[in-house]
C-alpha cells in the first residue's frame, strides 16, 4: 500500500523552528546610508523632509546676532533658522530593504561632524543654488577626497534658475560622468529623482568601465 503524502510544514512543525525551539524571527532588512550634502541654506533640511516617509528628525536652531559675519546670508535673507547637527529621514522601499538620509550641517564651523556622518554611506546628493555656487565646492571635494559617488542637484529657488546645467558644471568642476539634475527640492518627486539618479549612478560604477 502507498504512504501518505508528507504534510506540510506548518508554523509549529519543527522545520519551521529554531535550533532552540522557538520560531525563526523574520531577517532584519538591508540598511543604505545617504547623505545630503551642500552649503548653507542650500536646502538640504527641505530635501529630507519631502522625502521621509516619516517625519525627519531635525536639530535646527534660531539664527541669533551670534551669528552675524560668521554665517552668510546673502541670497538667503528670510532663512530664520539653521542645522546644527544633521537632519534624519527614512525611506522603506521594500521589506528588505530600507534607506536612511542623513542631512549635513552647512555651515564651516559644524564641518568636523561631516567625518562621523560619512562612516558607511553608500553615496550623497549634493545641493547647489546657482546664485552662490562656491558654498558647494567643501562638499564636492569631501566626497572626491572620499572615492564616494554623489550626484549634483541644482536647487532652483522659486522656480527660477541663472544658469544652464553646462554653466553649472563647469563651475563645479566637475566629472562628466557625475549626474546632474534641475529642480526643486520641495516637490517630493524630484527628490525621488534625485534617489533614483544616484541608485543609477552606483550601478554603473559597480559595472566598471564598459569592454571594447
Amino acid at each position: 500500500m502507498a504512504r501518505p503524502a508528507p504534510l506540510p510544514s506548518s508554523p509549529s512543525s519543527p522545520s519551521s523552528l529554531s535550533s532552540t525551539g522557538s520560531a525563526a524571527a523574520p531577517a532584519a532588512p538591508s540598511a543604505v546610508k545617504i547623505l545630503i550634502a551642500g552649503g548653507f541654506g542650500v536646502g538640504k533640511t527641505t530635501l529630507v523632509g519631502s522625502v521621509s516617509e516619516v517625519a525627519p528628525l531635525r536639530t535646527e536652531e534660531y539664527l541669533t546676532r551670534a551669528s552675524e559675519g560668521i554665517d552668510d546670508l546673502s541670497g538667503v535673507d528670510n532663512k530664520e533658522t539653521t542645522t546644527v547637527a544633521l537632519d534624519f529621514g527614512r525611506i522603506t522601499v521594500s521589506p528588505e530593504l530600507v534607506v536612511y538620509l542623513f542631512g549635513t550641517p552647512g555651515q564651516e564651523r559644524f564641518w568636523f561632524m561631516w567625518n562621523d556622518l560619512v562612516n558607511g554611506a553608500l553615496g550623497g546628493v549634493v545641493i547647489a543654488d546657482t546664485r552662490r555656487l562656491d558654498s558647494s565646492f567643501a562638499s564636492i571635494d569631501f566626497f572626491e577626497s572620499r572615492g564616494i559617488p554623489f550626484v549634483v542637484a541644482i536647487n532652483c529657488f522659486h522656480g527660477e534658475n541663472t544658469r544652464s546645467v553646462a554653466e553649472v558644471r563647469a563651475a563645479l568642476d566637475l566629472d562628466p560622468q557625475v549626474p546632474m539634475l534641475v529642480g526643486d527640492v520641495r516637490v517630493r518627486t524630484f527628490g525621488r529623482d534625485l534617489l533614483l539618479a544616484l541608485v543609477d549612478h552606483l550601478m554603473e560604477l559597480s559595472a566598471g568601465p564598459p569592454v571594447r
